[in-house]
């Protein structure tokens, strides 16, 4: 029997100090792959030095920050902007190519940051591997009403240019079958979709007469178009609530529930929340009404607590995650009078929310560490294949 290969894996983005998701993604693997795998694991971040990490990391773990700050960039104008980065990413890449010269890992993992230009140009041994944690369409494009002529024809140079570097890593990973398919132009392709962070060991009762929404209060997530869905389902199920947790300024969406005049009694928007999976055991239906994501993670952790999801069926993930009428609905997405008439629907039937919760179950065990680490495994062991 072939034994098990124990890697030496480098990480490379930016920060750790950040309640993100890529940063949690990140933190399970990372804490997975040291602690179960026994994998030399280092990661390697540019910005946020001395600042404590926001997910706990396993002490087997090394961090290494380089301190290049490019965070000093979000104060420079434009042309400021331009020197400093140009100065920034030549000691970037030759403190990071110093790194893993020392380092020798097995592998580099690029999460797409500014390391993509050359790591692939780094001579350290490695395999150079890249992740992508959004999808395609929306890499670097996340709010609407800014686009124009020079914006449209620097995203078209740019996005030929990652293309370029992509072909030319030993592999590239992206979270959706879906999102595959956007991908024509690159050979050495795969999908391994993000883990759930939650463990399948307790399960909503259902009882709860509530629907929860998780994310950040930005365009992206659509909380406007749920909260038009919901005017309509608060008038048709009287005794149920709402209640929204994530980061950022809700005064928008606070004065959208005074527009729609739906009853603040029964539709709160919170902020952030530390026990996350308490609030999903507290509920007994997700609704997901995001305009587009790279894969959906919340998705997985509401089906990991039993909850049946109903979802717009947005680009990317949704469809790769929830089988419609098996373990979740999808609405086409933006239909907001179809959001609302399947969440109504659902309400009005507790033996569909029953039924659907157990597939859900069933779903979300597809998305545990233990299955998504063979998932890795099986690409890392490809890489040195003769």
């Amino acid at each position: 029997m072939k034994a098990e290969k124990r890697y030496k894996i480098v990480y490379c983005t930016p920060a750790l100090y950040m309640a993100g998701g890529v940063e949690r993604v990140l933190t399970i693997k990372a804490n997975y792959f040291a602690d179960v795998l026994n994998y030399d694991i280092s990661i390697i971040l540019t910005d946020g030095k001395d600042t404590p990490l926001y997910y706990p990391l396993s002490k087997r773990i090394k961090v290494v920050n380089l301190d290049i700050n490019f965070e000093e960039l979000w104060s420079c104008s434009f042309l400021k902007k331009v020197i400093v980065y140009l100065k920034k990413q030549r000691k970037f890449k030759k403190k990071l190519t110093a790194e893993l010269i020392t380092i020798r890992p097995d592998i580099t993992i690029s999460l797409l940051r500014r390391e993509i230009n050359f790591i692939s140009k780094i001579h350290d041994g490695s395999k150079k591997v890249g992740e992508l944690h959004v999808n395609r369409a929306n890499y670097r494009n996340f709010e609407s009403g800014d686009s124009n002529i020079i914006k449209n024809l620097f995203s078209k140079f740019w996005m030929n240019n990652l293309v370029s570097h992509l072909q030319k890593l030993d592999r590239f990973v992206v979270l959706t079958e879906e999102d595959k398919q956007n991908w024509s132009e690159i050979q050495n392709i795969e999908v391994i979709p993000n883990p759930s962070a939650f463990k399948i060991d307790q399960k909503s009762d259902l009882t709860s007469k509530r629907v929860i929404a998780v994310g950040r209060y930005v365009y992206q997530k659509g909380f406007d178009l749920l909260l038009k869905a919901w005017s309509i389902v608060e008038k048709r199920n009287t005794d149920w609530n709402l209640v929204v947790f994530g980061q950022g300024s809700r005064d928008s969406y606070e004065k959208m529930i005074d527009d729609l005049k739906i009853d603040k009694k029964r539709c709160h928007l919170l902020g952030p929340t530390n026990d996350i999976k308490k609030e999903y055991l507290d509920s007994s239906i997700f609704v997901f009404s995001s305009r587009f994501e790279g894969f959906g993670m919340v998705l997985v952790e509401a089906m990991s607590c039993g909850l049946p999801c109903v979802s717009f069926d947005c680009p990317c993930g949704p469809k790769d995650i929830i089988s419609d009428g098996v373990d979740g609905l999808l609405v086409p997405n933006g239909d907001v009078e179809q959001l609302a008439d399947k969440l109504s629907e659902l309400i009005s039937h507790p033996d569909e929310i029953s039924r659907l919760s157990e597939s859900a179950l069933l779903k979300a065990d597809t998305y545990s560490m233990d299955t998504i680490s063979l998932k890795w495994r099986s690409m890392f062991d490809s890489l040195f294949d003769k």
